[in-house]
């Protein structure tokens, strides 16, 4: 959940202007010229060795008294924690064009990391302690753009990430269980530290779920680099979960248009191959789910602040092209992208199913 969403903010401004019918054929543009940094890309120095030692450098982590994490919606009792180490990278919470990658101490955009990790991250505080790393994330615009500044920007970010990752497996236990989660860039950086770091080596044996959710996996060209299979089993362990939620009537070119575009890991185009669907509110693969599977949704007040969960909201269904669709649109806010995309909510929509999934895939994994 953002404060605000630059999507959400170009479609404003047309309609102030009465250009409806420019958004329509010039959004691209719009979205470039209101997005995309217009300043000189800075190489983002790798940082000190031993900075994510610092409990300043996670937004949560084991030894901090408090975190957004923690945060649980009303009706929700506080339970023990499970066993495992989660692992979370929040989404894009930098907006500005001033810099390709967000200073550390940009106020704004660490402010709105936050009510991101309060609504997504709170999800998995029951399976154990989560660490949650402050990273010089690439700007929203660094996604939109051919410019190679773009993923020079998304590049420098990862390298944070990994060292995050780093840290978090040296302040874990040896043997303790994983659980890998994050939204939109938080998921990108995911992937590849599923192929970089995870795929063929025992730590993947380690991992209970990766929750790889807001970005597209492509069944035929990155899935078998990553080194886990897709969930297909609600009470499966060791196994990928991605979801991308749309509303009905849906519009997916938007996405569709720039995940044909790319290669995966493979090497080949993804562009016609299936997208990894995974149903939030049954835990298998491209199933559906009536609304009364869904255990409540995070319904989130006017300044995002807090949140009631509503059972029965939504229901869900994988489409042909791998997108999860939800029916007709519910009304969270005012964050919903064009096409009835509900990105901004993957995690709201489905988190007392989420909450519920963890806790499943935890058991069966020490149950084996």
């Amino acid at each position: 959940m953002a404060r605000k969403f630059l999507y959400f903010i170009a479609i404003c401004i047309v309609l102030i202007l009465g250009a409806g019918l420019a958004w329509s054929q010039f959004s691209d543009r719009i979205l470039q010229y209101t997005s995309v940094p217009d300043v000189a890309f800075v190489r983002q120095e790798k940082l000190a060795a031993n900075i994510y030692d610092d409990p300043a450098m996670w937004f949560a982590r084991p030894g901090r008294r408090a975190s957004v994490v923690n945060w649980l919606p009303p009706g929700i009792q506080p339970a023990g924690k499970g066993d495992a180490a989660v692992f979370f990278i929040h989404p894009t919470s930098y907006l500005e064009k001033d810099h390709w990658n967000a200073p550390l101490d940009d106020r704004e955009s660490q402010n709105r990391a936050g009510l991101f990790l309060q609504g997504m991250a709170s999800a998995f505080s029951a399976a154990g302690d989560i660490w949650a790393p402050r990273y010089r994330q690439a700007a929203f615009g660094a996604f939109i753009t051919d410019k190679p500044e773009g993923q020079m920007a998304i590049d420098a970010a990862y390298q944070d990430v990994d060292q995050a990752f780093d840290a978090f497996l040296a302040g874990i236990g040896p043997d303790q269980p994983i659980i890998l989660a994050g939204h939109s860039q938080g998921s990108l950086h995911l992937t590849h530290l599923l192929k970089d770091r995870v795929a063929g080596t025992p730590l993947a044996k380690r991992v209970v779920a990766a929750y790889v959710v807001g970005w597209p996996i492509s069944e035929t060209t990155d899935l078998k680099a990553l080194g886990l299979p897709q969930c297909t089993g609600a009470d499966q362990p060791g196994c990928i979960l991605s979801w991308l939620s749309y509303a009905e009537p849906a519009d997916f070119s938007f996405i569709e248009t720039a995940y044909n575009a790319t290669i995966g890991f493979n090497g080949e185009k993804r562009g016609g191959t299936p997208i990894v669907c995974t149903n939030p509110l049954t835990g298998s693969a491209d199933e559906a789910a009536p609304i009364e599977a869904n255990l409540g949704t995070l319904v989130p007040n006017d300044d995002l602040t807090e949140g009631e969960l509503v059972p029965a909201s939504v229901p869900a269904r994988c489409s042909e092209q791998g997108f999860l669709l939800i029916g007709d649109p519910p009304e969270l806010g005012p964050y919903v992208l064009p096409g009835n995309n509900y990105h901004v909510y993957d995690y709201p929509l489905f988190w007392a199913n989420v909450r519920a999934d963890v806790a499943r895939r935890l058991a069966a994994y020490e149950a084996q």
